[in-house]
């Protein structure tokens, strides 16, 4: 039924805590197929992916040209990638360090099940509830901007995770491979999306080792400067300056 497609580089740290909240759907026959895609890693990454059975793609610095002179990274060719090789009817992409809170399948399969039954809702994806893993006021800011920015805006992140049908996201022409954005563009292609009441959590590495304040405001220039037509590798190196 479900094809999950994880997008890595250097996730050792955090892969097996989002690969265990996959069990309880792999165990019910639910999840058919979970495929990492490699951007490069130097760390136990692929020997967990492999122990734990997932379909390996390497991805390292790939471009979905084949004649182009400069080859794109960032999770958007990963992604592509991930979606292009997945095999089963519904795909759901989900970051590497993002876990998927307890019951969170069985809500997926009642989302599927009434997208099959129901014409109108063909078109419909889904993502999650935003979470961080952390506990602190500032954390709790950042949720409470999110659930505003998502109903306001419909304007989720990548790591909500996205759950779409295989024949939705081919209509829409998937993932374009994009540095960085690829979620944003994607979301913006979407017919209409709805978010899940589980929660996906991501880790707040970044938003500590930034500091809160830093990170949300390079997380809003930058947004601002896609919607502004800046050149996504440009925002790319912003995104990730030390």
């Amino acid at each position: 039924m479900l094809s999950i497609i994880i997008p890595t580089l250097n996730a050792a740290k955090e892969l097996p805590e989002t690969f265990n909240s996959l069990m309880p759907a792999l165990i019910d026959g639910m999840i058919s197929e979970v495929i990492i895609v490699d951007g490069g890693s130097t760390d136990e990454t692929l020997k967990i992916a492999e122990i734990s059975g997932a379909t390996i793609i390497k991805s390292e610095n790939s471009s979905t040209e084949p004649d182009a002179n400069t080859a794109i990274k960032g999770r958007g060719p990963q992604l592509r990638a991930g979606g292009d090789a997945a095999k089963k009817d519904w795909l759901l992409f989900l970051h590497a360090d993002t876990l998927l809170e307890e019951g969170w399948h069985e809500e997926v399969r009642d989302f599927i099940t009434n997208a099959e039954e129901n014409t109108s809702d063909q078109n419909t994806a889904a993502v999650f509830t935003f979470a961080l893993k952390d506990k602190s006021l500032a954390q709790f800011t950042v949720e409470k901007m999110v659930s505003l920015r998502c109903r306001i805006l419909s304007l989720p992140y990548g790591d909500q995770g996205l759950l779409i049908s295989k024949q939705t996201y081919q209509a829409i022409g998937g993932f374009a491979p994009l540095p960085i954005m690829e979620d944003v563009d994607i979301v913006r292609r979407i017919p209409s999306l709805k978010i899940l009441k589980s929660r996906a959590i991501t880790s707040a590495s970044r938003y500590k080792k930034d500091g809160y304040i830093k990170r949300i405001s390079r997380n809003l220039y930058c947004i601002g400067a896609y919607y502004y037509g800046i050149n996504p590798e440009k925002i790319h190196k912003i995104y990730h300056k030390s």
